[in-house]
């Protein structure tokens, strides 16, 4: 069943690195803010230390997880395993958003493959829990691929397309928050 860890030892981190998914959760500090449940994927995710991991964020229709991480920085983070042994994986920590052009930026991002066309941030994690739980009730899933029409999509945009879309719909979440710090209204 369940167990807490104190650290991502070398077979969380495979895991981790099996899965094609994860969620991402945060949430703003008003009562009455949304709570938001991102999904990830695309080979994004690295694990950077014991207690320290960090995903590339891209532009997209929302900014929610960049907003609440810069208004409070809470953040958990969920693994299922669709194949395979039933577990869930729970990273809850508080987390940062770095944008091209901070001076952590290209040192971070070098942990990354290639560049993508629609980059904007990197969510990195400084984990003050680590669990797992059983999954027994998640469903087996076969996996086929990635999908393209991310990378598809922003080419299509240019860079001054996705300047465009990103200032239209990354400068403030949903609850007003501030979003990219590259971008404005």
């Amino acid at each position: 069943m369940g167990k807490i860890f104190d650290a991502i030892d070398d077979e969380l981190a495979g895991f981790i690195a099996r899965q094609h998914v994860f969620f991402v959760a945060t949430a703003p500090l008003s009562g009455d803010g949304f709570v938001n449940v991102s999904p990830k994927g695309l080979d994004t995710f690295r694990v950077l230390g014991p207690r320290t991991v960090a995903y590339l964020d891209f532009i997209g229709s929302g900014v929610e997880t960049v907003a609440h991480a810069r208004e409070n920085g809470r953040i958990v983070l969920l693994w299922c395993a669709f194949e395979g042994p039933p577990r869930i994986l729970r990273i809850h920590g508080r987390a940062e958003a770095l944008e091209p052009g901070d001076a952590e930026w290209a040192d971070l991002r070098a942990h990354f493959g290639p560049p993508r066309p629609s980059e904007r941030a990197i969510l990195r994690v400084e984990a003050s829990r680590i669990s797992t739980a059983c999954g027994y009730g998640v469903p087996l899933y076969e996996y086929t691929g990635d999908r393209t029409q991310l990378d598809d999509w922003a080419e299509r945009k240019g860079p001054e397309g996705l300047q465009a879309y990103a200032a239209k719909n990354n400068a403030t979440s949903l609850d007003g928050l501030p979003g990219l710090r590259s971008v404005k209204d």
